[in-house]
């Protein structure tokens, strides 16, 4: 019994990694790559006539970076599988993957054959995270600090920019309280007490480059 090959779409801002990966993924026979593309709205408009089973999404991307384009992929196409494909090790860049959807997080600099486990581990329907993403996860001192929700994400980029608790409850189409409710957590979960803190937070940690999504 014959199966159909995994169609898998690459997505980086970087030709030669894009063309080195996909040089790795076509010597495999269970493997159809479908395209390269160089960022999250190539992807978004074009992933509906590709058809990828497994979308490699770079995070860091000019215009829509890889999460913003994460959220959007699963919404039209919620079969699709999405494994990150990052240099960025940090707790907080692999955490906000996870949370917005991806199936799995692999560092660029794990071996060629890793890229390949992660794709049939998530076509298995299970979460890959490689050595180097588990790592970063484990708490360092005993203790983990609780992971934002993708609401929490979103406000506070929202926040970061400068908006008013009344503006982001406008743009999102919920209550001034409920924002209210949300900045306290946000801050309690981050430790953060002040609004400028929340906006260094942001910036340290991608989330206002590109079109303002985290990255």
């Amino acid at each position: 019994m014959t199966h159909e090959p995994v169609r898998v779409l690459i997505v980086d801002d970087h030709p030669m990694v894009a063309e080195g990966i996909q040089s790795i993924l076509e010597s495999y026979d269970d493997i159809e790559v479908v395209g390269t593309l160089g960022n999250g709205q190539e992807a978004v408009d074009q992933t509906g006539t590709l058809k990828p089973d497994v979308i490699l999404m770079d995070l860091n991307m000019p215009g829509l970076g890889g999460l913003s384009a994460t959220e959007i992929l699963l919404e039209r196409a919620p079969d699709t599988r999405i494994l990150i494909l990052s240099m960025h090790d940090s707790p907080e860049y692999i955490s906000t993957a996870l949370s917005h959807g991806a199936m799995g997080y692999v560092l660029k600099d794990v071996p060629t054959d890793e890229i390949k486990q992660a794709i049939d581990t998530v076509m298995n329907g299970q979460r890959y995270l490689c050595t180097g993403a588990k790592g970063s996860l484990e708490p360092k001192d005993g203790t983990t600090r609780e992971a934002l929700t993708g609401r929490e994400q979103t406000i506070l980029l929202q926040l970061a920019q400068g908006k008013s608790n009344k503006e982001v409850a406008i743009a999102l189409d919920i209550s001034v309280r409920t924002v209210e409710t949300h900045r306290k957590n946000i801050k309690r979960k981050l430790g953060i007490s002040s609004t400028a803190g929340l906006t260094r937070y942001a910036m340290e940690h991608g989330m206002l480059q590109g079109t303002g999504a985290p990255l």
